[in-house]
Order: structure tokens, then C-alpha cells, then sequence
């Protein structure tokens, strides 16, 4: 299930973070690298959303009841959203800040010099096997699409989510590694305040491309091209003629609503309109799995 793989890859995110996060921070305390504190924070707010995806997928898994008939699948899109605020205020918004105060105020690193160094690329090893993990779940399910397709359009948010933020992370760890090492070079602090402020410009900008991502997941999305073409094709059949019209609707990532007015023989009498919407109802069933909710309005076509 691509649930499950989504999980895989968020485990093994938080995992890294998790020990990413408190060697900078240690690193931080040792140097005084504001870019060092940035990334620390970055990587921090990194795991607190990753808990937050796990929260989510859990909660989503609530079985329906009388004030929400049809479940609790979207509750995960509420969980990646909040992932893209925290992501852009305390990742990117604080990031800023440091860099603002750094540059206003730049001091060299005067002790233990190369500690930045050595944890940036230690960082870079351990998101590069996070990145590696979640390229790895997402081909489960990308198929021919390109990296930009998948992310635009995966109605599951947790590996999109994923991918970003550890795409983000590598980069963001190589400007951190820039600001680093040319304020050792020089011993100009504003090269570190200069690393802070690319690392949060780029959080700001993957915190901006999820919200909107996830804000039209929110709003309500039809299954995609291939599905609705399948269901178009399943629901044709004995006591069928033609589809009048067809909506979909996403209520979770492996999760559609279908609906649909059909055109049935006027011939036909009440016993055998309903077998023939019981038996597109399977059609449907079969040829799209996650179509799981399925309306279907029987009508003649009219000139």
C-alpha cells in the first residue's frame, strides 16, 4: 500500500533528523555558527513534522460515524498542511531572523572549527539515506511521471511531503556547508549569515509549493485521468447504454467518490435498473479499487 510505504519513508526521516538535529545543535553551542543553529532548528522542525504525518495517518485510519459518514481519510491533508506552516515559520521564518541578526552583527568561528565541518557532512551522509529511502518508496507508485508530476499530483501527501523536505534538507545543508566554510576561510561572519539566509529562502520556498499542493488536496480533488477513464469504461455494460455525466471526488488518498447519471433502456423495469446499477457498481469495483463510495442515478437521455 502506498500508506505504508509513506510510513516507511517518514520512520526513517525522523529517524535521521532526529540525530541530525541535536549533533548540530551541539555544534552550535561549541561554535556559535548561526548556520549551524538554523540548520539545527530546520532539522528539528523537520522531525516535529514528521510526527505529525504519523499523527495524522493514524487518525485518518478512524473508521466513518454519523457526523462524519465518510470517514476520516482527508484528515491526513490536514496534517501535511500544518507541516508547510511550521515548516515556513519555524524553519524558515527563524532561519531569516538569524540571518538578519548574524549579518548585522558578524563574528568569525573562534572555536572548534572544523566540528561544523565535520557534522555537515556526517548530516549530508544520513539525509542523503533519508532522500534514498523515500526515492525508493515513491518509484512504488510513480510510474512514467517526472519527480514535478508526482509531487503535483499524488493524492498521498506523506511521501511528497518527505521528498521535499529532505530535497530541501541536502540543499540546504550544502549552503550551510558554503556559509561554513568560507567564514573559516575568511573569518568573515557575514559568509554564515549569508548561508543562513539561502537555507531560509529555500524553506520558505518548499513551505509556499506544499501549502499549495495540499491546500487544492483540502479543497477536493477528482481521481486522476487513467481512474476516471476506467470508471467511464466499467460503468458501461448490460442495462448501460452510456454515461450522461461522471464526478469524482478524493475523500482520502485511497479513497474516491463516484457519482454518476447513466443511461438506462426506458424498456427496462425497476428489478432491472437496480441489477444493472449493482452490476456497474462491481465493474467500477473491480477495474479502480479505491473507488469505495459510489452513487448512481439512473436516467434517460434526452434530446
Amino acid at each position: 500500500m502506498a500508506h505504508e510505504g509513506g510510513t516507511r519513508a517518514i520512520v526513517a526521516a525522523l529517524g535521521a533528523n532526529l540525530g541530525i538535529a541535536l549533533t548540530k545543535f551541539v555544534a552550535f553551542l561549541l561554535t556559535g555558527s548561526s548556520s549551524m543553529l538554523a540548520e539545527a532548528v530546520h532539522s528539528f522542525a523537520d522531525s516535529g513534522n514528521q510526527l505529525l504525518l504519523l499523527v495524522g495517518g493514524r487518525r485518518a485510519k478512524r473508521a466513518a460515524d454519523e457526523e462524519h459518514p465518510f470517514g476520516y481519510g482527508r484528515e491526513r491533508y490536514v496534517y501535511a498542511f500544518i507541516v508547510s506552516i511550521v515548516l515556513f515559520t519555524l524553519g524558515g521564518l527563524f532561519a531569516l531572523y538569524e540571518a538578519y541578526h548574524k549579518w548585522h552583527d558578524p563574528h568569525p568561528i573562534e572555536s572548534w572549527k572544523w566540528v561544523p565541518v565535520v557534522v555537515l557532512v556526517v548530516a549530508i551522509c544520513l539525509e542523503g539515506f533519508s532522500f534514498r529511502t523515500a526515492i525508493h518508496e515513491s518509484n512504488r507508485t510513480r510510474g512514467s511521471q517526472s519527480w514535478v508530476q508526482y509531487v503535483r499530483t499524488a493524492k498521498a501527501p506523506e511521501l511528497p511531503v518527505v521528498l521535499l523536505e529532505d530535497f530541501g534538507a541536502l540543499i540546504g545543508l550544502a549552503l550551510a556547508l558554503v556559509g561554513v566554510g568560507m567564514t573559516l576561510a575568511t573569518d568573515d561572519g557575514r559568509w554564515d549569515a549569508a548561508g543562513t539566509a539561502g537555507i531560509g529562502v529555500l524553506l520558505v520556498v518548499i513551505a509556499v509549493v506544499l501549502a499549495l499542493e495540499t491546500k487544492s488536496l483540502l479543497l477536493g480533488e477528482s481521481a486522476g485521468t487513467r481512474e476516471v477513464a476506467a470508471i467511464r469504461s466499467a460503468l458501461l455494460g448490460d442495462g448501460v447504454t452510456s454515461v450522461i455525466h461522471l464526478r469524482t471526488l478524493h475523500l482520502g488518498p485511497e479513497e474516491v467518490l463516484v457519482a454518476a447519471k447513466i443511461e438506462v433502456p426506458a424498456a427496462d423495469t425497476a428489478a432491472e435498473v437496480a441489477a444493472a446499477i449493482d452490476a456497474a457498481e462491481q465493474r467500477v469495483r473491480a477495474a479502480v479499487p479505491i473507488a469505495r463510495v459510489i452513487y448512481l442515478e439512473p436516467d434517460l437521455r434526452r434530446a
